[in-house]
């Protein structure tokens, strides 16, 4: 199947773009306010003074949530009122600390590794800001951010993509928007893009897919933007900040064992753990250990050496396809388990629950062709076919 990238935003078009100050954002505006696009800039104000205490010299690395927001906001108000570009604040706070900050401790205190920013983009960003702007009365025909990735279109229906087994029913014909991987792989972001509903990403643009981050750079320092002296943001929230985070309730200790049931030491609480850690753990052994499981119920971290830690798959749920259809067959693809692990080759095929086993909604097993290492449940793994996303879920739990 040929994919073709969606129309971008041209002169004249009235072009929202989400602004946070930093350099990719910045450009974004730009360059369609260059273009002759009638720009609006917005900014999502997550931090809420005085919600979380922390120690005062904390360093937050340009942390997209934190008290260093306020800067950020002055900065992309200074930018568009340099460039007459209107610009709105949106305060999102509440819907932020109930869909990410508390879906995030929730996870961490089941033993599971969220990833807040692919939640973030689903309900914040392309999600209460878009009800914002509307509320606001702003009528737009694009919505631009400054991800690396691309939106498209297949030349065939929805179906077709699964191969002769998918499924036909109502949605089978549709030919939906799908995010596409960027041009630069080493910024690519549709990782964390694969949960943005369909109908949303019809009028979703990243002016940016078709670039590669050095380019990007060398633009900004052309244009003498202050956004290029910055640095790039980092993890949503940064270390300085967990134990603040968590510290609404105490943390329960419990056994660090080995894979025999050996006791090692004690942790500090389940929720200040993940699958394939290793520094921080506290305990001496002749040879590297790992984070290889963690038991909730028996409040237990389990450490192993680094090939306990390779599984042969995975069961995934909480699923999303483009157009909101389940092919409901068997089909091969390339996944992603986490932002920063390369595509490998998998088999996606439908799964039904055991004895006992809780699903959210319908599941797959992914079955690696090659063994992965540190398969995290929590974690996302998306589902690749040339290079557009065309599904993806939440992991359940790893395949041994």
């Amino acid at each position: 199947m040929k994919f073709e990238n969606l129309k971008m935003p041209d002169k004249g078009d009235r072009v929202v773009v989400g602004m946070s100050g930093g350099v990719d954002s910045t450009m974004t505006a730009l360059l369609l306010k260059e273009k002759g696009c009638i720009v609006t800039g917005v900014t999502m104000a997550l931090w809420k003074e005085g919600e979380l205490d922390f120690p005062e010299n904390a360093v937050f690395h340009d942390s997209c949530y934190g008290p260093g927001e306020k800067l950020d906001i002055e900065e992309c108000r200074k930018f568009c009122a340099e460039h007459d570009i209107p610009y709105h604040v949106i305060d999102v706070s509440g819907e932020y600390k109930v869909q990410v900050l508390d879906y995030f401790k929730k996870e961490y205190r089941s033993g599971r590794t969220p990833n807040p920013c692919i939640r973030c983009n689903r309900f914040i960003k392309f999600g209460a800001l878009l009800a914002g702007i509307k509320s606001l009365g702003i009528e737009y025909d694009y919505f631009c951010t400054g991800h690396y990735a691309s939106v498209v279109r297949g030349d065939g229906n929805i179906a077709s993509q699964y191969g002769e087994g998918a499924v036909q029913n109502e949605n089978a014909e549709k030919r939906p928007a799908q995010i596409a991987i960027a041009m630069d792989s080493t910024k690519d972001q549709a990782y964390f893009l694969y949960r943005i509903p369909s109908d949303v990403l019809e009028k979703v643009r990243f002016p940016l897919g078709t670039h590669t981050k050095k380019e990007v750079f060398q633009m900004a320092g052309e244009r003498n933007l202050e956004a290029a002296k910055r640095e790039e943001s980092q993890d949503f929230i940064p270390p300085e900040m967990l134990d603040a985070l968590f510290s609404d309730r105490p943390s329960v200790p419990g056994d660090i064992i080995d894979m025999d049931g050996k006791v090692l030491g004690k942790h500090r609480g389940i929720e200040h753990y993940t699958i394939g850690q290793r520094r921080g753990l506290g305990v001496s052994a002749k040879e590297p250990l790992y984070v290889a499981a963690i038991d909730k119920e028996k409040n237990l971290v389990v450490l192993g050496k680094d090939s306990d830690l390779f599984c042969a798959g995975l069961i995934a749920d909480d699923l999303v396809w483009p157009a909101d259809y389940n092919p409901e067959c068997s089909f091969k693809a390339m996944v992603k388990i986490r932002l920063a692990s390369r595509p490998v080759s998998a088999t996606i095929e439908p799964y039904s629950a055991e004895d006992g086993e809780e699903l959210c909604g319908k599941a797959v097993k992914v079955t690696f062709d090659e063994p992965q290492r540190a398969v995290a449940p929590g974690q996302s793994v998306v589902f690749y076919r040339d290079g557009i996303t065309s599904g993806g879920g939440i992991i359940l739990r790893a395949i041994k």
